[in-house]
């Protein structure tokens, strides 16, 4: 999965208890990879419930729209 308008595979989620911290994650082979290793987020509901931003342009939305 790519961003439709960059391309770019890397993106991030803003921590629903924090919007000013996020979670930085990239697609890899159709699975998502989170960049951080001490990350304590969680990864089911990324892109399902919580909206996701690409990294490289302003691109935001649900993991469906990519």
């Amino acid at each position: 999965m790519a961003c439709p308008i960059c391309k770019s595979d890397k993106f991030y989620v803003k921590d629903p208890d924090d919007e000013y911290e996020t979670v930085e994650f990239e697609y890899r082979d159709g699975k998502i990879a989170i960049m951080e290793a001490d990350s304590d987020a969680v990864v089911d509901d990324i892109g399902e419930k919580r909206e996701i931003f690409c990294q490289r342009c302003a691109w935001h939305g649900k993991k469906d729209t990519l």
